[in-house]
């Protein structure tokens, strides 16, 4: 698609982008855009060509990321970075994450077609692998870039060609001595800011009837994808409760437990969400007649404060203990995987208020329940921010419905923002 002889209609631009990589990534339901695989680099591609198209410099980087901006900015010594990443869940939506991508695509266009210079250069990245569904451990391409992955996430396992993680990564053609010996990928100090994009996961913004807002902080979160629980293996019928070593029940215990202990923390006003994501006993030995004698099941951890994130780290192994000794069975850990929470910075926030107001906005601020790249660049140090755009029926799922004018909207404040900065 060219648009070069043409007045720069972001909102059709926005549509044909999302529709053309929906219908490149569809699966039996929704779309499903692996971390690290050949439909990851497909969306790239097409994004790459659609940029030069339009006459902006496009190329990938050190992490095979794809990086965007006006060919005038391309060798800048510093700039401001906006992006997302282009994976999704499995089966899940089209605009989770690509919605981000898109927008600094479109202020870069726009930018280029109206010759508008913005304050500062700007350069715009599409990420690969965000998404913890594939590996287990979440942000891998901006850890990478940033040199924050550490070596215990590298042995991840694919959850479908159970491959390691560093493997797929030199597959596509990173350096994986550099990540190892976490070298970032890019010149940190290059990076001025980060600006992110990205839907809302929840209803907030849909209940106020509010198109976009500026985020305040992200959640951080504690994840174990694998928690092992042992009992002992029996027939349902000849085994009386007194006897029984029963993991699906011990497991149940300590989630209800877990459960109890959640509320307590929210009625003391401090912030904390708990999900059990996946739950399965052994498929080769599970029956309806038989106590299993495993059960494996992952927890997920998020938080806006590091102090709540280290009590229910204490808290969950304090309760498996006792659940151990009273239900005589065993848990097992695998690796715990962390990021810290991140706020955004107060500058940024209060810049981006301004461009909302700018465009006729009421300012609105929220913090942002799931995790995000952000994160990542804002723990490094990097002044970051986050614009949020409202979306219908939440996300990681085929539902996801954000409006395009929304987006346009939450570019709009982006791209005003952009303009306004100081040299």
């Amino acid at each position: 698609m060219n648009d070069t002889n043409s007045i720069y209609d972001s909102a059709r631009v926005a549509t044909i982008l999302l529709n053309d990589i929906a219908q490149l990534s569809a699966d039996t339901e929704g779309v499903s855009r692996p971390a690290y695989s050949s439909i990851e680099t497909k969306t790239l591609e097409y994004l790459i060509d659609y940029a030069r198209a339009q006459g902006l410099d496009a190329r990938y980087d050190a992490g095979q990321n794809a990086v965007f901006s006006l060919p005038e900015d391309t060798d800048a010594d510093k700039f401001v970075l906006i992006g997302s990443h282009v994976d999704s869940v499995p089966s899940g939506g089209n605009f989770d994450g690509l919605a981000g991508v898109i927008a600094g695509i479109l202020c870069l266009t726009k930018a280029k077609h109206q010759c508008i210079r913005f304050g500062k250069p700007v350069k715009v990245i599409a990420l690969r692998a965000e998404e913890s569904a594939w590996f287990g451990p979440c942000y891998i391409a901006s850890k990478a870039l940033l040199g924050k992955l550490q070596n215990s996430e590298l042995s991840a396992i694919h959850k479908g060609d159970g491959r390691q993680l560093h493997a797929h990564m030199a597959d596509i053609g990173i350096n994986m001595n550099r990540v190892r010996l976490n070298e970032p990928l890019i010149d940190t100090k290059a990076i001025e800011s980060y600006i992110e994009l990205h839907i809302e996961q929840g209803p907030l913004l849909v209940e106020k009837d509010i198109p976009a807002a500026v985020v305040s902080g992200i959640r951080g979160n504690i994840r174990y994808r694998k928690i092992r629980c042992t009992g002992e293996p029996g027939h349902s019928g000849a085994v009386p409760r007194a006897y029984r070593k029963d993991p699906v029940l011990a497991m149940a215990d300590l989630l209800s437990r877990l459960d109890e202990s959640w509320l307590t923390i929210l009625q003391k006003g401090e912030d904390l969400v708990l999900t059990c994501g996946m739950v399965g006993t052994d498929s080769e030995k599970h029956a309806l007649t038989r106590i299993p004698d495993l059960v494996d099941f992952s927890l997920d951890f998020r938080s806006q404060s590091t102090t709540a994130l280290d009590a229910i780290r204490d808290l969950l192994k304090q309760t498996m203990q006792s659940v151990e000794r009273e239900r005589r069975v065993k848990f097992e850990l695998d690796a715990e995987m962390y990021t810290a929470p991140a706020l955004c910075d107060s500058q940024m926030v209060d810049g981006l208020l301004a461009s909302m107001k700018k465009i006729n906005l009421k300012p609105f601020t929220m913090p942002s329940g799931g995790g995000h790249d952000a994160a990542v660049f804002a723990n490094a140090g990097i002044p970051s921010a986050m614009i949020f755009v409202r979306n219908r029926n939440g996300s990681h799922n085929p539902k996801e419905a954000m409006e395009i004018s929304d987006l346009i909207v939450g570019t709009d404040i982006i791209f005003n923002y952009l303009t306004e900065m100081r040299k």
